[in-house]
């Protein structure tokens, strides 16, 4: 098997630049390996061959993943294909899994050797999933120090690497930092998701919510706009609420720390917002039948990763029934106002720089998998 030729995916955008800062590095450690797989603007900015764009089937929701089945089953048979015609020896699955698990059990099948970046959560949720990747996964590349051990528990080979956006999101003055008062005007940065059935679900409520917070305070706002999302799907929205919106496309992180508060679907985007330090209130919103599942398989105490993480509800999680405008306004309205509560707030989203390790985490992931490799190809 050619070891010289290697699969990647990454379903959804998180994934992608996670991905493509890992194939960087791994192409400054072997410029000879050539990479091919499924991915999105960042990775295909980083030099991988793209056969299939992950945005036709990153979505959120069983009727959502229910209407991409189709294409996600043609893409999911090309790239084993590919990998039995080019004689790919190993493949590196990043998050998504969903469909990255199915795939990992097909080639692990073939004979292929499989690492995953970006374990899982399977310690939050559906951990039956846990005997399945025992089986298809031969070496885990976590991003969280606590995963190490539960990974190794079940007889898993599992290396801590440290979390990418620590490398990703920059250390910048916030707009608190020279804030002396509650009485504004006040910056609002809204982040609805990075997927068209999660932007379908949140954004209309962020916007009315944030109409009636504008009775209450002085409010501008900003839509920090995924790079896997057409400005004039969002731009629909927008309109359509009549309010003014600036869009924020590029320099994502300085738009951040130049808000006093952002309202963030739940997801990677809560720890890129609490690394900037900006206060948020967590939103998310699913059709009835998945929200219902999903209270079927999880069982933790919070949802959004920027809780998971510090272990602790830090910032406020509106879910589902409570995710809505009013709700939203007056809990936006209770944060504002109370400079107290902002500096605890901050104060405990500081901790996430030490939560999520030191810096050098996609060089780190690199090194293991280029070092993985080159044991298989002796």
């Amino acid at each position: 098997m050619d070891f010289r030729s290697l699969l990647m995916v990454a379903g959804e955008a998180s994934g992608d630049m996670h991905s493509a800062r890992l194939l960087s590095e791994i192409r400054r450690l072997r410029p000879d390996i050539h990479v091919f797989g499924m991915g999105g603007a960042e990775l295909r900015g980083a030099g991988m061959e793209i056969l299939a764009d992950s945005g036709e089937i990153s979505v959120v929701g069983i009727s959502e993943a229910l209407k991409v089945l189709p294409r996600a089953r043609q893409i999911f048979q090309q790239l084993v294909a590919e990998v039995e015609s080019r004689d790919t020896g190993a493949v590196v699955l990043v998050d998504s899994p969903d469909f990255n698990l199915r795939l990992a059990k097909a080639l692990k099948h073939r004979g292929r050797k499989v690492v995953y970046y970006i374990s899982p959560q399977v310690w939050a949720w559906r951990k039956g999933r846990i005997r399945l990747i025992s089986k298809v996964v031969d070496k885990m590349l976590v991003v969280l120090p606590f995963e190490v051990e539960f990974y190794q528990s079940h007889g898993i080979e599992a290396t801590y690497v440290g979390h990418p956006l620590v490398d990703e999101v920059p250390r910048l003055e916030h707009v608190w930092d020279s804030t002396q008062d509650s009485v504004g005007p006040f910056s609002i940065a809204l982040l609805p998701g990075s997927r068209k059935s999660e932007v379908e679900s949140i954004l209309p409520t962020l916007l009315e919510a944030a109409r009636e917070l504008g009775q209450h305070l002085e409010v501008r706002l900003k839509l920090i706009k995924a790079r896997s999302l057409d400005r004039e799907f969002l731009k629909a929205f927008v309109d359509s609420s009549g309010l003014e919106v600036e869009f924020v496309e590029q320099d994502r992180f300085t738009a951040l720390a130049a808000s006093h508060l952002a309202l963030c679907a739940s997801g990677t985007a809560t720890l890129e917002v609490g690394l900037i330090g900006t206060p948020m209130i967590v939103v998310y919103r699913v059709r009835p039948w998945t929200y219902l599942l999903g209270r079927f398989l999880v069982r933790l105490p919070n949802v959004s990763l920027v809780n998971l993480v510090l272990e602790d509800r830090v910032v406020e999680e509106l879910i589902q029934g409570r995710a809505r405008p009013g709700v939203i306004s007056d809990e936006a309205v209770r944060l504002l106002t109370n400079q107290d509560r902002i500096r605890r707030m901050r104060s405990s989203l500081g901790r996430l720089w030490i939560r999520l390790g030191e810096s050098g985490a996609s060089r780190r992931a690199a090194s293991e998998v280029v070092r993985y490799l080159e044991g298989l190809d002796r």
